[in-house]
Protein backbone atom coordinates (compact mmCIF):
# COMPACT_ATOMS: atom_id res chain seq x y z
CA UNK A 1 0.00 0.00 0.00
CA UNK A 2 3.16 2.32 0.84
CA UNK A 3 4.40 2.04 -3.40
CA UNK A 4 0.71 3.09 -3.67
CA UNK A 5 0.79 6.43 -1.42
CA UNK A 6 4.37 6.95 -2.73
CA UNK A 7 3.40 6.84 -6.51
CA UNK A 8 0.72 9.19 -6.09
CA UNK A 9 3.02 11.73 -4.28
CA UNK A 10 5.32 11.65 -6.34
CA UNK A 11 3.16 12.31 -8.84
CA UNK A 12 1.74 15.14 -6.55
CA UNK A 13 4.93 16.79 -6.46
CA UNK A 14 5.67 16.56 -10.12
CA UNK A 15 2.49 18.45 -10.97
CA UNK A 16 3.80 20.80 -8.62
CA UNK A 17 7.15 21.27 -9.97
CA UNK A 18 6.31 21.41 -13.17
CA UNK A 19 3.52 24.00 -12.73
CA UNK A 20 6.60 26.07 -11.07
CA UNK A 21 9.18 25.42 -13.93
CA UNK A 22 6.16 26.70 -16.63
CA UNK A 23 4.23 29.25 -14.85
CA UNK A 24 1.42 27.02 -15.83
CA UNK A 25 -2.20 28.43 -16.79
CA UNK A 26 -3.73 25.67 -15.38
CA UNK A 27 -6.64 26.43 -13.10
CA UNK A 28 -5.76 24.66 -9.84
CA UNK A 29 -1.77 26.27 -10.23
CA UNK A 30 -3.41 29.63 -10.34
CA UNK A 31 -5.71 29.08 -7.72
CA UNK A 32 -2.57 28.15 -5.44
CA UNK A 33 -0.30 30.74 -7.05
CA UNK A 34 -3.15 33.57 -6.41
CA UNK A 35 -3.20 32.75 -2.91
CA UNK A 36 0.78 31.99 -2.10
CA UNK A 37 1.38 35.45 -3.45
CA UNK A 38 0.63 37.84 -0.53
CA UNK A 39 3.61 36.27 1.31
CA UNK A 40 5.68 34.73 -1.18
CA UNK A 41 5.45 37.80 -4.02
CA UNK A 42 7.01 37.47 -7.31
CA UNK A 43 9.02 34.31 -6.07
CA UNK A 44 5.71 32.25 -5.75
CA UNK A 45 7.00 30.11 -8.71
CA UNK A 46 10.16 29.58 -7.29
CA UNK A 47 8.80 28.70 -3.72
CA UNK A 48 6.62 25.98 -5.85
CA UNK A 49 9.26 24.69 -8.11
CA UNK A 50 10.81 23.83 -4.62
CA UNK A 51 8.09 22.56 -2.48
CA UNK A 52 7.06 19.95 -6.10
CA UNK A 53 10.47 19.12 -5.30
CA UNK A 54 10.08 18.31 -1.40
CA UNK A 55 7.61 16.28 -2.41
CA UNK A 56 9.01 14.03 -4.60
CA UNK A 57 12.02 13.07 -2.40
CA UNK A 58 9.09 12.49 0.27
CA UNK A 59 7.24 10.03 -2.09
CA UNK A 60 10.45 8.42 -3.04
CA UNK A 61 11.00 7.77 0.73
CA UNK A 62 7.83 6.66 1.22
CA UNK A 63 7.61 4.44 -1.64
CA UNK A 64 11.23 2.40 -0.39
CA UNK A 65 9.69 2.26 3.17
CA UNK A 66 11.34 4.76 5.29
CA UNK A 67 8.64 6.74 6.15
Amino acid sequence: MSILWGVLIIAAGLLILIGGILKSDFIIYRLLVARSKILWGENVHRFYQLVGLITIIFGILVTIGII
